[in-house]
């Protein structure tokens, strides 16, 4: 006879779509922030609960069996609607008290968030700060954050954004680099100078050529996608490199060059689920990023 499936069970459908998605316990287990033995107990009790195989099982992972497929369509609404039950009981919310979870750019993360946090802690101690630090784009949909600090506008639906200004970017080295290897005059020189670049992003070398200079990778020196260590190679003397001219310039031994260099300005927006925007604590706190962002914009 075949077992019930009840709603109690929505954990063993995430952990169905998980493995679906991933095609493995283990790149399952790091989406859901579970252990692999834990998934595979659930997809084993979910089989059989429901007297049926959802997927094959390979040396190279899982695949979905055909009623997997089937289900998994049927377990996405689920889930879907989940995810709406979830948005809606946070809008309903009515207390100045919780968890509110901010996303931000590692840099940010690292050079902004926390003073600003610290401030927040300090006016609403009833509620607690969740910092997401990472450069993918937060779905703010799946609420896996409330409220988002990016560097460009956000294109989902159903968001509310706000446009708080941009902040400006630079080129700067340490005095002692500069005294060793000479302060550039124009942008020729530059190619005399070891540059600090990115690795697989090739964000540099598109805005340089709109400039009109022939930048390639092999311009730079040291490469580096993450911000917060590239901004430490800079710090050490590995050469030239950009960053945000408020933090640069508050860095001691760190000296600007070519000021008039002509630079892009990075956009700051905040962004939340519409659904959740004006409950009080995300209010609260949606206000409090306002200021606290204040001084690193223009």
């Amino acid at each position: 006879m075949k077992a019930a499936l009840h709603t109690r069970d929505w954990t063993l459908i995430q952990s169905f779509l998980a493995v679906a998605e991933t095609g493995s316990l283990s790149g399952a287990a790091r989406k859901l922030g579970v252990s692999q033995p834990t998934l595979g107990r659930h997809i084993k009790t979910l089989e059989e609960s429901l007297n049926v195989e959802l997927f094959h099982r390979h040396a190279r992972g899982f695949e979905l069996t055909g009623l997997g497929r089937d289900m998994r369509a049927h377990a996405g609404q689920m889930e879907s609607a989940m995810r709406s039950i979830a948005m809606t009981a946070a809008g309903g919310e009515t207390r100045l008290k919780g968890d509110v979870r901010i996303a931000t750019s590692v840099f940010m993360a690292h050079h902004a968030m926390p003073d600003i946090i610290a401030m927040m802690r300090s006016a609403e101690p009833d509620i607690c700060i969740d910092l997401v630090p990472s450069d993918a784009s937060e779905n703010l949909l799946f609420r896996e954050a409330d409220i988002a600090v990016r560097m460009y506008r956000p294109a989902q639906l159903d968001m509310v954004t706000k446009h708080l200004g941009d902040i400006t970017l630079g080129m700067f080295a340490t005095q002692d680099y500069l005294n060793r290897k000479g302060r550039p005059r124009s942008a020729g020189d530059l190619r005399h100078h070891d540059m600090i670049g990115y690795d697989a992003n090739d964000d540099i070398i598109r805005e340089m050529r709109q400039m009109g200079i022939a930048a390639s990778r092999d311009w730079f020196s040291v490469r580096c996608d993450n911000q917060s260590a590239y901004w430490n190679l800079v710090k050490a003397g590995c050469g030239l490199g950009f960053c945000q001219s408020n933090v640069a310039r508050a860095t001691p031994g760190i000296e600007e060059v070519l000021p008039d260099f002509p630079m892009p300005v990075l956009p700051v927006w905040l962004t939340a689920h519409e659904a959740i925007r004006h409950t009080p604590r995300i209010s609260r706190i949606w206000a409090l990023l306002e200021t606290g962002l204040r001084p690193f914009v223009s």
